[in-house]
């Protein structure tokens, strides 16, 4: 009689993974990042200490900063108004320019790899350089005012707007623009046909996002000349009118909010919430009135959308919808002509200007040191530890901040809206503003960059560790739920590995953003290279200025590629 085999011990390689030879050199550079990271806060001296010394400074400034001196209310109204003029026609601009180059970065779009290699390295050339670089080329051209602002962070957009643009096209639905090359449709028949109406919503909410962006962007601009509150801001604090100065950074910070409050809002009614239930509250009226009540039970799934409305014969979008898009177009198209209006641009002006711009790009060539190349190559460095160091302080935050925001993790729904709170005040905070604060606090130099920087990057990184744990399959949870394991062992052994790549992702992008920002920065004495930057511009050494561009450039984009080799390894 055959004895039936008992089942072997499942070995250990079938629960144990053994790490990969190629992942190995990816989790060497991640932990020399991190090793870095914790170096460059240990050698700037972000401490305990630092603070203590710094509190009379603290109390000293605030004698000289209240009370507040706020302008007249049609003054505010005036500064605020230019400043989202600014802000809507620079980031009209990029999603316009954006679109294009996208459709060509694209695998299902571009009509050859070149093309998509062209517009992938365009985009990744805007990203690279700062958006203060550009407003420094173009207050040359055009002088003081909204313009510069428009074109500066108008064309910087290009490199995030254009990526996830492309993105977004490289996922929508492949299955309509199939159907229509089999009816013989051209590619620019496929691509207004199928691609860009899946896509449309996308593009609006990467919009609304930029315009979050530039707003905090436009204030440090104004420290180099384009108008709006943050050349107000600049001027009282040039005259040490400290009053005036911090009464208008308040203004920025409410507007911030307000206006992250309504672009989410936006941008949750056109992507959708799928699990999420239903938003209460402002967002929630404000979601409501973009999208009505009907519109929230069909599918976020565009397969699934057309499946239906094949399946009740309807071939062109309802009447309902086509007037909802008209009531859009006009809307729109007045917010766009109240822009102009508002930002006081004049089309006759620009185009007479225009010609100079290639006599001011001479004058950036070619490339200068000044006699002062090792101080510029010790500034960048000073730049690349705040960036670190700042890295190291927003991940070690946003983590456990981003944790409790996140649905699937937080105790209960409270703490979560809480602490999404917590992380919407700070995103409405804008860097500029930190770093007055910690320069008063802690003095001129790099130790106030980092802390500006750490803390406000709890905004972006802890959102984005909120969202990617949210979003992790909850299967594995739910199993784990099942043996009777506890809460932290659920995060511990289930979610964090499924979110893992994600959130190593998110570190990197902090990283990059952070060492654009830190030379931001640094106009308004936060240490590094930006400090030489504004002063190579303020006394026209434009050939020290492109030496600093390319010293930049040079970095962000050594961080970029460094971020894809990794990304391509996970």
């Amino acid at each position: 009689m055959p004895v039936p085999s008992v089942p072997s011990a499942p070995s250990a390689t079938r629960l144990n993974t053994p790490p990969s030879a190629g992942a190995v050199a990816p989790t060497l550079v991640l932990l020399a990042l991190l090793g870095l990271g914790v170096w460059a806060f240990a050698d700037l001296r972000i401490n305990v200490a630092t603070f203590v010394d710094g509190a009379a400074n603290a109390a000293r400034f605030a004698a000289r900063v209240f009370p507040l001196d706020f302008p007249p209310l049609l003054e505010i109204l005036a500064l605020c108004g230019q400043t989202l003029a600014i802000v809507v026609l620079a980031t009209l601009l990029s999603a316009l320019l954006s679109a294009p180059v996208a459709l060509l970065a694209a695998a299902d779009t571009t009509p050859n790899n070149a093309a998509r290699m062209g517009a992938r390295a365009l985009i990744v050339v805007a990203r690279a350089v700062p958006d203060v670089v550009l407003a420094i080329v173009f207050v040359r051209v055009f002088g003081i005012g909204s313009i510069t602002g428009v074109l500066a962070m108008g064309l910087h957009s290009i490199g995030m707007v254009g990526k996830l643009y492309a993105d977004a096209i490289e996922q929508s639905d492949p299955g309509p623009p199939t159907a229509l090359r089999a009816t013989g449709a051209t590619r620019l028949q496929r691509i207004t046909g199928a691609v860009l109406p899946q896509v449309l919503p996308a593009f609006v909410a990467v919009g609304l996002h930029r315009l979050d962006i530039n707003l905090r962007v436009s204030v440090v601009l104004g420290f180099v000349g384009v108008g709006g509150i943050g050349f107000a801001i600049a001027e009282s604090l040039r005259v040490l009118n400290y009053q005036r100065g911090i009464a208008l950074a308040l203004i920025v910070l409410a507007l911030c909010i307000a206006v992250e409050v309504v672009s989410g809002a936006i941008r949750t009614a056109l992507l959708g919430r799928a699990a999420a239930g239903p938003r209460r509250g402002i967002t929630g009226a404000l979601g409501r009135l973009v999208k009505p009540k009907q519109q929230v039970v069909v599918s976020a799934d565009p397969r699934e959308r057309s499946a239906a409305a094949l399946a009740e014969g309807r071939v062109t979008p309802p009447w309902r919808m086509r007037r909802r898009g008209i009531l859009y177009a006009v809307v729109s198209t007045v917010i766009v002509v109240a822009s102009i209006a508002g930002a006081g641009i004049s089309p006759l002006a620009f185009f007479e200007a225009l010609p100079r711009i290639f006599e001011v790009l001479g004058q950036f060539l070619p490339p200068q040191t000044g006699g002062i190349l090792p101080t510029l190559l010790a500034a960048l460095w000073v730049t690349v530890k705040i960036a670190l160091a700042a890295t190291l302080i927003g991940v070690v935050l946003s983590i456990p901040i981003g944790a409790l925001a996140a649905a699937n993790v937080a105790p209960n729904a409270r703490v979560a809206r809480f602490f999404r709170l917590i992380i919407l005040i700070i995103r409405g905070i804008p860097e500029l503003i930190l770093a007055i604060v910690f320069v008063v606090i802690t003095g001129l130099g790099e130790v106030a960059g980092a802390v500006a920087l750490g803390i406000g990057g709890i905004g972006l990184l802890g959102k984005l560790v909120a969202d990617s744990l949210e979003e992790v399959d909850p299967g594995p949870e739910r199993a784990l739920r099942a043996t009777g394991a506890g809460r932290l062992q659920v995060f511990l052994a289930a979610t964090v590995p499924a979110a893992g790549k994600a959130l190593v992702g998110h570190a990197l992008y902090l990283l990059d953003t952070n060492i654009r920002s830190a030379t931001l920065l640094g106009i308004v004495g936060a240490g590094g290279i930006g400090f030489y930057l504004l002063n190579a511009a303020r006394v026209l050494d434009f050939g020290v200025v492109t030496t600093v561009l390319i010293l930049i450039f040079a970095t962000v984009m050594l961080v970029e590629l460094l971020a894809m080799w990794l990304r391509s390894r996970w």
